[in-house]
């Protein structure tokens, strides 16, 4: 098989580990904690989860002790993996993690890779990973060793088959690599395996480029290094070219639905002109004017100083935090949604004019969420009409948001030229960086993590444990410093609202608007947005000196100063 040259030598990449785990298997000990408490609804979660809630925090030794608890990390065991969601960079390396940790403890262990995601548990969908398999994928992107999926693992027949599956391949452990709904289901595996009186363990692992799957335990989700330094990398090459022709301004949307970790990092390592932060947008109840305003201050600025262009960053899920734009995705949600059995919804189908559309929303919204629909330029608004998912919603990561911003900062500049507020030239272009980063080739920290997760994983495992996710802590120090060990996933947990009955989950983490990274972005954005300030962080470097290779991402460093 051709290979590029890159990934010939990554394949001979060694990744680093915590020195807990360096050593000999035999050497490991255990640390527990005090027992665990989730972050709220704290009765409710007692309750779902009667058999695994509680447990405390576990640490890794390698130290040797004569206290050491009594662990066979020599026995053979059968455990399996699922890829779960989205890609991002790394995966591979926490399955050749788990396989060699099970290898060095018995030869004879055997890793299942569950085909397909989730759905590979249901259906029994099955390859037993080898050493020449893993081989192939060691160091590298993507999923695709054994594919992945969106299933959810919800329904009393899913779960029922699932645990068919752990009798028939007679499973000690399954781990779960995913992100929060993903990682949701490892806890409610877990309890629904001991309730039924099942000793397959469950070990989650936290992956999401959002960078959105992580707390006091959990530093960050695997991936997200590697994506914010492939955006960052694409931006640097926009502003170098922005800075050399002089002529455009560049709105680039990122990844970043829920959370706007990615955009905060990547503005870290280029310094755009503007960079919207969901969170803020709304903790301050910014309208869609405000923001534009916003943006045209920037533009305006830098007209004066002669300097007609620049970069502003978009996070992907932005319109759904603009507090009018909300209410009308939840207005056109409900009137289409609310009323798929009726005649009404039956002529909204039939109407495939624009105008037409728009004049029957003028007798279904309110006069608030129409008059908004209207303003919003036509191609941009027929996405919040037309792109809807299979129950009526709409589909705000196909609403072309930097495109919007554009139509609407055309306009306002427009009335500031008018006025003698602009004398400048605004011509654009529009980017959406989304799937560029979910396979790149991961960073040496994301080797490393991911391998140590999933070293960490089989540790969990051969101590029995279950309902635990893995985690590896003190990541901006050399990687001999980490901590490895493990957190029940209950205490990560609250309930939410789903689909009208409150459900459990890992509650999603959001840009801390008193946090230290955004603290520091506010100190600085004045002054990107009127000067030319850009980085040019460049690729990935993967050779070289470690402060160069394995630097983790500002907002990391910045978390633990």
């Amino acid at each position: 098989m051709d290979i590029s040259a890159l990934q010939n030598a990554r394949y001979s990449y060694k990744p680093k580990l915590p020195a807990s785990l360096s050593g000999s298997i035999d050497d490991i000990t255990l640390e527990y904690g005090s027992p665990t408490e989730a972050l709220s609804d704290r009765d409710e979660l007692r309750n779902i989860f009667k058999t695994t809630y509680g447990k405390p925090l576990v640490a890794f030794s390698g130290k040797k002790t004569e206290k050491k608890a009594s662990l066979d990390f020599r026995r053979q065991l059968n455990a399996a993996v699922i890829l779960s969601g989205g890609q991002a960079p790394g995966g591979h390396n926490v399955i050749a993690g788990l396989y060699d940790g099970l290898k060095k403890g018995n030869e004879k262990s055997t890793l299942y890779g569950l085909k397909g995601g989730p759905s590979g548990l249901t259906e029994n969908r099955t390859v037993i990973l080898t050493d020449d398999i893993i081989n192939e994928y060691r160091n590298t992107g993507g999923f695709d060793i054994i594919g992945s999926g969106r299933t959810k693992i919800e329904t009393p027949a899913q779960f029922a088959a699932s645990l068919e599956t752990a009798k028939k391949l007679n499973l000690d452990a399954v781990v779960i690599i995913g992100g929060d709904d993903s990682n949701t289901n490892a806890a409610l595996l877990a309890e629904y395996f001991l309730a039924n009186g099942s000793s397959t363990r469950v070990i989650g692992c936290p992956k999401t480029i959002d960078g959105d799957l992580k707390n006091e335990y959990i530093e960050t989700s695997f991936g997200f290094d590697t994506a914010c330094k492939t955006y960052s990398e694409l931006i640097g090459n926009i502003c170098r070219d922005a800075n050399s022709a002089k002529k455009y301004w560049h709105f680039i949307k990122l990844m970043g639905r829920a959370a706007s970790h990615i955009a905060l990092e990547c503005a870290f390592q280029t310094q755009p002109n503007v960079c919207l932060i969901s969170e803020e947008v709304e903790e301050k109840s910014m309208s869609l004017d405000k923001i534009v305003e916003q943006i045209c201050s920037s533009v305006a600025k830098r007209a004066e100083n002669g300097e007609n262009f620049g970069v502003v960053l978009v996070p992907e899920g932005l319109v759904e935090f603009i507090p009018e734009i909300k209410h009308l995705i939840n207005e056109l949600n409900d009137t289409i949604a609310a009323d798929s059995e009726k005649p009404i919804h039956e002529k909204f189908s039939s109407l495939t004019k624009f105008s037409d559309q728009l004049e029957w929303f003028s007798r279904t919204l309110s006069m608030v969420s129409y008059g908004i629909l209207k303003l919003l330029p036509e191609d941009i608004a027929q996405q919040f009409l037309m792109d809807r998912d299979p129950h009526g919603n709409v589909q705000v990561s196909r609403i072309e948001t930097e495109k919007l911003l554009v139509g609407m900062v055309q306009k306002k500049l427009a009335v500031m030229k008018e006025s003698g507020q602009y004398r400048g030239k605004f011509d654009h272009q529009t980017h959406f960086f989304g799937y560029e980063g979910r396979c790149a080739f991961p960073s040496n920290f994301d080797s490393d993590y991911c391998y140590s997760l999933g070293y960490s994983a089989f540790v969990l495992i051969a101590s029995g444990l279950t309902g635990y996710i893995s985690s590896v802590k003190n990541l901006t120090a050399n990687a001999d410093k980490w901590i490895a060990g493990g957190v029940p996933l209950t205490m990560m947990m609250n309930l939410e609202q789903r689909h009208g009955s409150k459900k459990p989950v890992i509650r999603k983490a959001l840009v801390d608007l008193n946090g230290k990274p955004f603290k520091t972005f506010e100190e600085k954005r004045a002054l990107w947005a009127e000067k030319t300030c850009f980085l040019f962080p460049g690729s990935i470097q993967y050779f070289g000196p470690a402060e160069v290779c394995d630097m983790p991402t500002v907002t990391l460093r910045l978390e633990h100063q």
